[in-house]
């Protein structure tokens, strides 16, 4: 089992930037995917970005890229997203999820990632 706790989630104004973290625990993630998702109201989850532990290789979705940097620190054992140049269109809470199998290229749904966060309410004023 891997458990998943994230943090830094808050209120920002539109242009600001936050940083959330994902600390794992339970069983080593260094061979792992990880994922970061988040959720609006009344929508459906979406995958937002993704990072190969082992590599670091990264992937982003249009909507984020070259706003948000996903990163990982391993002596930490914890995700990382830098979300810069806030818009009010990325208010949501935003999970971590880990992927077990790891597959090439970095998974974008969210039946492929096994262990999942309890959420971070990030909210963006315009």
């Amino acid at each position: 089992q891997v458990q998943l706790v994230e943090s830094g989630g808050g209120l920002v104004q539109a242009g600001g930037s936050l940083r959330l973290s994902c600390a794992a625990s339970g069983r080593t993630v260094s061979s792992y995917s990880m994922g970061w998702f988040r959720q609006a109201p009344g929508k459906e989850r979406e995958f937002v970005a993704g990072i190969r532990w082992s590599s670091g290789r990264t992937y982003y979705a249009d909507s984020v890229k070259g706003r948000f940097t996903i990163s990982r620190d391993n002596a930490k054992n914890t995700v990382i997203l830098q979300m810069n140049s806030l818009e009010p269109e990325d208010t949501a809470v935003y999970y971590c999820a880990a992927d077990r199998m790891a597959g090439y290229p970095i998974a974008t749904t969210k039946s492929d990632y096994e262990y999942w966060g309890q959420g971070t309410q990030v909210t963006v004023s315009s």
